[in-house]
């Protein structure tokens, strides 16, 4: 299982921006994938959201009205989908699974992250 990361860059607050995980290895049937953010200064990473066969689309209380998480089964995609963005939601982003079929909702609970990627809201 691999997973590589694309898309986030820099945006100003109110805009939007897509970050896509593909996972080449395994079919995301049989994935749990979640996308964490680690803001500058703070060794840990935030669960942002879940997604996995077995288990409700999880996102946490302080994205869920602003950013989506989808699936894209034909080309093994997870998409976060983020809207209304804030400066606080400036930081890295990673894409992490580990095979399953139920949520995880912690870090040390995944073995595969992807490379990360910058995300930089600033007004």
């Amino acid at each position: 299982l691999q997973l590589v990361q694309s898309g986030g860059g820099s945006v100003q607050i109110g805009g939007s921006l897509k970050l896509t995980c593909r996972a080449s290895g395994v079919t995301l049937e049989h994935l749990v994938v979640a996308w964490f953010r680690q803001v500058p200064g703070n060794e840990r990473k935030d669960l942002l959201g879940v997604t996995s066969t077995g288990g409700d689309g999880y996102l946490a209380d302080s994205v869920k009205d602003r950013f989506t998480l989808s699936k894209n089964h034909a080309e093994n995609t997870v998409l976060l989908e983020m809207d209304s963005l804030k400066p606080e939601d400036t930081g890295v982003y990673y894409c992490a699974s580990r095979v399953g079929t139920d949520n995880f909702y912690y870090e040390n609970e995944y073995n595969v992250w992807g490379q990360g990627s910058q995300v930089t809201v600033s007004s």
